[in-house]
């Protein structure tokens, strides 16, 4: 669903399409991904196995829903019939990164299973990357546009909720007292 949403979203109009764009064209959704399929598994070798399978996936039926995408730009035009490109260069670098860096998410999703402040430092690993990737975006791509300026610094504010609500109900859970399960 993410590659899927990623590659249409670009290609719809108006402001809604255009910032689920933007927000989809981010490294840290993708990561976001990885470290919750790793979160979702009982055992770490799941984790490693299946997080970079689905983000492999991801990246392939992005760059494919992109090309065949019936508003996406057409390539080559063969008797008459517009025929579809498919970014092979951008699959196979993308697939690739999608494949070297899904294992270590989904280890460190898996991680993040572990209750109280041993864990806390795996679950603070999405909000603090979505806040770092889009401080970077801000200070080099400020002038993208107002949409992709407003949804970045959306997201910023958020993932420093997220942090805030995450280390809050953490710090909530170790002062409380363990009742009767």
């Amino acid at each position: 669903m993410l590659g899927l949403a990623g590659a249409l979203a670009a290609k719809g109009g108006g402001a809604p399409f255009t910032a689920a764009g933007v927000l989809f064209s981010g490294g840290w959704p993708w990561a976001c991904f990885g470290v919750l399929v790793g979160y979702a598994r009982q055992s770490k070798a799941e984790s490693a196995v299946l997080a970079p399978a689905g983000l492999g996936l991801g990246v392939v039926v992005y760059y494919l829903c992109k090309a065949f995408s019936p508003v996406a730009p057409i390539g080559v035009v063969v008797s008459g019939v517009p025929q579809a490109q498919v970014n092979w260069a951008g699959m196979l670098v993308w697939g690739t990164a999608a494949v070297l860096f899904g294992a270590p998410l989904g280890v460190l999703g898996n991680l993040a299973r572990h209750p109280g402040v041993a864990g806390l430092p795996f679950r603070l690993l999405v909000p603090l990357t979505a806040f770092y990737e889009t401080s970077l975006r801000l200070g080099t791509e400020g002038a993208a546009g107002s949409v992709a300026t407003a949804v970045w610094s959306t997201v910023r504010a958020l993932a420093v909720l997220a942090a805030v609500a995450l280390a809050g109900h953490t710090a909530w859970r170790w002062r409380r007292p363990a009742g009767p399960r």
